[in-house]
């Protein structure tokens, strides 16, 4: 099944839209917490990495239901092509930022990068079902997902070489000189652009959909658009709870990719290249749990599989918990290598618990996400996926 969606017409140009669309936000979200923890956050880090998570995210909570209409409202792969030219200039913004090292604009470029994610997710994931088959959905939920998490990896160890870049060309690693231009980000600027233009190319091969809810008035005002889209999902038993369970794996996600950078910055006293091993361990534990639950769905989602995955994934939260508080605590001065990592038992233990929350995680989404696309109806499938 992965083999054919991976050489499918109607799949493949919204696979690598999303990955391009994910490796650029998550290039500059994760691009500025290295920098924000290892050269201009000072004393401040922990708390402006924070603040970046909150950027990012606030516009999905806010935006999402208004997506949700436009996707219903008007041709999903037409507004694509539209989200993705507007994330051109955006991308501009974010290069700017990163050549003049300048935390400000990069706030802003995340900012909008959030709202254009926000305005993108309901199409990305209600446009499967208009292009697959029931039984085509887990595999391409899951490779949706491979992409986005792969997308996160990538975008961060950029980032980390990014952060290398700076350093050996004598960028002060405090907030006093990182307005000062530093052409040796001119590869950066570079990616991140060519990144936007292809994400935007991609978006243009997406087969059409047409219009599922041509009558639809779109509600402008978010809040009154939020509570309206709930109030739905909620008069439908089926999608309302299946709603609850895709949204708590997001809560997980968002929770342990929002807190791994600090952990391994402040609490352990790791380095960048520690941070690039938990986050690849994290992807591939994601990546393996999401191809796990395919095989298992052959003609239909597997929800058997969630409660299993979702008591898996409470257990290895416990566990990674129990791993952290037997971590030394970080001693200034001192920095913990992938070698010393890798050759205590702690980190090991650490190791293996984010793991299995990974897998546990990709095992529990897969199937839930799948079947509330194949529930949702026609014509209100994007606004489901949006609340």
């Amino acid at each position: 099944m992965f083999q054919y969606l991976m050489t499918s017409r109607k799949f493949v140009p919204l696979f690598w839209c999303q990955f391009f669309s994910a490796l650029n936000d998550n290039f500059v979200k994760n691009a500025l917490i290295i920098l924000i923890l290892f050269q201009l956050g000072g004393t401040q880090g922990p708390a402006l990495v924070t603040l970046a998570g909150a950027v990012f995210i606030a516009p999905y909570f806010i935006l999402s239901a208004v997506g949700g209409q436009l996707a219903d409202k008007f041709d999903k792969a037409e507004m694509a092509a539209k989200l993705k030219l507007a994330e051109i200039p955006v991308a501009i913004v974010a290069a700017l930022g990163f050549y003049l090292q300048s935390l400000p604009l990069l706030f802003v470029a995340l900012g909008l990068f959030g709202v254009i994610g926000a305005l993108f997710g309901p199409i990305k994931y209600g446009i499967l079902p208009d292009h697959l088959e029931t039984r085509e959905l887990p595999a391409g939920n899951a490779l949706i997902e491979g992409a986005t998490f792969a997308a996160i990896l990538a975008g961060t160890i950029a980032g980390g070489l990014a952060l290398a870049d700076s350093a050996a060309n004598g960028i002060a690693k405090t907030a006093k000189t990182a307005d000062i231009a530093n052409n040796s980000s001119g590869w950066v600027v570079v990616a991140v652009i060519v990144m936007a233009l292809l994400c935007w190319a991609f978006a243009r091969l997406i087969p059409p959909t047409g219009s599922r809810a041509p009558d639809l008035v779109i509600e402008r005002n978010p809040w009154t658009s939020t509570v309206a889209l709930l109030r739905d999902l909620k008069s439908d038993h089926r999608l309302w709870i299946g709603g609850l369970i895709t949204a708590w794996f997001w809560v997980v996600g968002a929770v342990a990719l929002s807190l791994l950078p600090t952990l391994v910055k402040t609490h352990i006293g790791g380095s960048e290249q520690l941070l690039t091993i938990a986050l690849l361990v994290f992807t591939v534990g994601i990546a393996i749990g999401s191809v796990a639950a395919a095989q298992a769905s052959k003609q239909r989602p597997n929800l058997a599989l969630v409660p299993v995955a979702a008591f898996l994934m409470g257990m290895f939260c416990l566990d990674l918990a129990w791993a952290i508080s037997s971590a030394p605590a970080a001693q200034f001065g001192v920095v913990v290598s992938v070698a010393d990592f890798l050759g205590s038992a702690w980190g090991l233990h650490m190791g293996f618990a984010l793991f299995g929350l990974a897998a546990a995680g990709g095992l529990f989404i897969v199937p839930s996400f799948a079947a509330v696309q194949s529930w949702a109806p026609l014509e209100r499938r994007a606004r489901v996926i949006a609340a």
